[in-house]
């Protein structure tokens, strides 16, 4: 049986913890190198199979125009507000140089020449998109290799270069672009260290020891060095998209800490029992190590469920959390064990005074209000479930999309940068589409296929089209009329697929499509709304059968599944609120509205989805131990949930905690995850398993542990709430984790 696996495991580590905590160090050593030797960095290709943006950009690629590559732009306007582009004076010479040094700068395939334009006249710079058309603002388009070729080194030579110009040249100079984007540092090591500083302060409350707050912030920390040296290793092997360490450092400090808090709660409840540590530890390991097995197992199940998705991207992030996920698991198991050991007993040290106020109180007031609840479980049951289908109710406006540079706050230069650009050439400038055009030897389908795009009502203009000699195929940039985040710009690209640009090739060979960053997240929203119902399905159907084989309960496993599609519903609705409505935006930061980014909701629910499984397993399995003891189905449940209550709310506030820090960052997308999985866990753990569950097992009764015996005989392995128990203990005191 697993768990006398575990209390073997966990038994061993604790006798020979230095042992353990060598290997550990070696193991770390060993992943931290070959992230250096052979480790690769993170990249964004928000593209997949089938989508016209990816035909667009093969095309591209094939012409091998440069256009594949990662751009950038410096803004400029001159201080003197009375000064023009137009004008020959200092404004133009300094516009010169400034074009010249950013063209020298390392891998700089090329940039746009507006002074070169207003040279051959101003109405040329105007209409060719370098300068507004009342000269005050010149735009400096910089062209860079893929990704691949880059870092964040030619980021920091590009903003190195803007602060030394600004000290000499009379221009106001910001810059934006794909280059920061994808190389701008997402501050979270700010973040994890507020959250680690957050979580060390509830753990030290819960526990009033230092050593024993340490200890989960250590393996934690410990794990997640690993996973991220991991998940660089793997960056050298495919493309790991640049959210994955951000949302891995998020999940992983909010799982690793609450594992390690289930499991060192045990083990000092096996302490004041009487038990010496390392025997303390083997049986903490066995019993609530088999539901942090179980719950990590549903985070996985449900991390991986992406797949189905046939999203490359989210796949490779999925992945890639989930490696962090499974370490933090196996450290639960053994790193943590081998603390416990060589803690000894100062981790179960406490004064009569801590026993009585600080233990007691709270089992006693847990214990009455779940009674109370167990008393009038309709009003509690049908209360709670209204409020959260109330709060789910804005997920019916929930709209998906790319927030752009206009979401950044107004420090941040490519915030600057954006707004220059809106204001003097129009809001669609800052997300230009890339139609890619093959005209398969007919030569008047460019020649349609412009002035098509250029009569449709979603287009400002149309920069000069360039066509490959080599491979015939054409390119044209054009300039919506609207920002890339708004609706009416998805509206356009839809219509240009489905109308302009089949009229304009004709029913012969050529063909056109229609890429872009705007386009491919819109395709990129699209495919995942496409294939959400099924990828819903078969997280619900995997995490529904392995409840199932954990509680060998067919009614608590389809309760779960129900009750955490509520919290998660709920959870997307606050989102919508905040980030489309702007309600409490303000509170985290942000300063416009925006969409939600295409890929969050999916990538959400499954994280969402296996975290809340997590609480759903450490409650019942606690409730079914009761169960099983006393036959009792009232008393397991007061009892159960009573005595994990105090344990749950802590490890909810840590998540929480870590999962708001990083929703204050200044990144749209990390405040989107950092507050939607940061809403779930807190409704999770307060309104469903304090309100929901107790009411709703008080009304089913015994058929709460129904299992039909024909499938009882099938499933393999035992149910939680058989673990092993130790013989001849103590007699049971008041515990610090009641």
């Amino acid at each position: 049986m697993l768990s006398k696996a575990l209390l073997r495991l966990g038994a061993s580590a604790a006798r020979h913890p230095w042992r353990v905590i060598a290997a550990w160090l070696v193991a770390a050593a060993l992943v931290v190198l070959a992230a250096i030797a052979f480790g690769g960095r993170t990249t964004d290709s928000m593209t997949a199979p089938g989508l016209d943006s990816q035909r667009a950009a093969e095309l591209i690629e094939r012409a091998g125009t440069g256009q594949e590559g990662m751009t950038a732009q410096v803004v400029v306007i001159p201080l003197d507000g009375g000064a023009s582009f137009f004008d020959e004076g200092r404004a133009r010479t300094a516009l010169t140089r400034l074009q010249t040094e950013v063209e020298r700068l390392p891998h700089v395939l090329g940039t746009s020449d507006p002074a070169g334009a207003l040279d051959a006249g101003g109405d040329t710079a105007v209409r060719g998109g370098l300068v507004s058309a009342d000269g005050r603002i010149a735009v400096v388009r910089v062209q860079y290799p893929d990704q691949s070729r880059l870092s964040a080194e030619d980021l920091d030579a590009l903003v190195a270069l803007g602060d030394r110009l600004r000290a000499e040249l009379p221009l106001r100079i910001e810059m934006g672009g794909d280059l920061f984007y994808a190389f701008s540092d997402p501050s979270g090591g700010v973040s994890e260290l507020i959250g680690l500083l957050a979580a060390a302060a509830i753990l030290f409350l819960a526990f009033g020891s230092l050593v024993a707050a340490a200890l989960p912030i250590g393996m934690a920390v410990f794990g997640l060095t690993v996973g991220v040296a991991t998940m660089t290793v793997l960056a050298g092997v495919t493309d790991v998209p640049t959210f994955a360490p951000v949302l891995g450092s998020m999940v992983g400090l909010g799982v690793g800490i609450d594992y390690a808090l289930f499991v060192l709660a045990r083990h000092r409840e096996y302490l004041a029992r009487g038990l010496d540590p390392q025997e303390a530890a083997g049986r903490a390991v066995a019993t609530a190590g088999r539901p942090v097995v179980f719950a990590g197992g549903t985070v996985v199940v449900s991390i991986l469920g992406l797949a189905v998705a046939n999203v490359p991207f989210m796949t490779v992030g999925g992945l890639a959390v989930s490696i962090v996920v499974l370490i933090m698991v196996v450290a639960s198991v053994t790193l943590l064990p081998a603390f416990l050991g060589a803690g000894g007993l100062r981790l179960g040290r406490v004064g009569r005074r801590r026993d009585t106020a600080a233990d007691v109180a709270p089992a006693g007031g847990w214990r009455r209000w779940i009674g109370h609840v167990n008393r009038h479980p309709v009003p509690y049951a049908v209360g709670a479930a209204a409020l959260l289908l109330t709060a789910a109710l804005p997920v019916l406006g929930l709209r998906v999309g790319l927030p752009d540079d206009g979401s950044q706050p107004q420090s941040r230069t490519e915030r600057r940068a954006y707004d220059l650009v809106a204001e003097g050439f129009g809001p669609g400038t800052n997300g230009p589409l890339v139609i890619a055009a093959d005209p398969a030897g007919d030569p008047g389908v460019l020649d349609r296929l412009v002035g098509a795009v250029e009569a449709d009502p979603g287009i400002a203009s149309v920069a000069p089209t360039h066509v490959d000699r080599a491979t015939g195929i054409a390119t044209v940039v054009v300039f919506p009329t609207t920002s890339p985040q708004d609706k009416a710009t998805t509206d356009t690209i839809a219509r240009l697929r489905s109308d302009v640009l089949p009229k304009a090739v004709g029913d012969g060979q050529a063909r056109a499509h229609v890429g872009g960053a705007a386009a491919s997240l819109s395709d990129v929203g699209q495919r995942t709304s496409e294939r959400l119902p099924l990828f819903v399905t078969a997280v619900l159907a995997m995490s529904f059968l392995l409840l199932m084989l954990v509680f060998r309960s067919v009614v608590v496993a389809l309760k779960a599944v129900l009750l955490n599609l509520l919290s998660i519903g709920a959870a997307y609705g606050v989102m919508v609120a905040v980030f489309q409505w702007g309600w409490g935006g303000a509170l985290i930061g942000l300063e416009a509205t925006v969409p939600i980014v295409s890929f969050i909701p999916m990538f959400l629910f499954a994280i969402l989805f296996g975290l809340s499984m997590d609480y759903e397993v450490f409650l019942l399995s606690r409730v079914r131990e009761e169960y099983l003891r006393t036959g009792d189905n009232g008393a397991a449940i007061v009892e159960g949930i009573s005595r994990t209550a105090r344990i749950i709310t802590s490890a909810a506030l840590i998540m929480v905690a870590v999962f708001l820090s990083f929703a204050v960052a200044d990144d749209p997308s990390t405040k989107m995850f950092g507050l939607g999985l940061a809403t779930a866990i807190f409704i999770d753990a307060t309104v469903v398993r304090m309100v929901v569950v107790p009411a709703t097992m008080t009304l089913l009764g015994r058929a709460n542990w129904w299992l039909p015996g024909w499938l009882e005989r099938m499933l393999p392995g035992g149910p939680v709430g058989t673990e092993v128990e130790p013989a001849g203990e103590a007699p049971r005191q008041q515990l610090v984790d009641r």
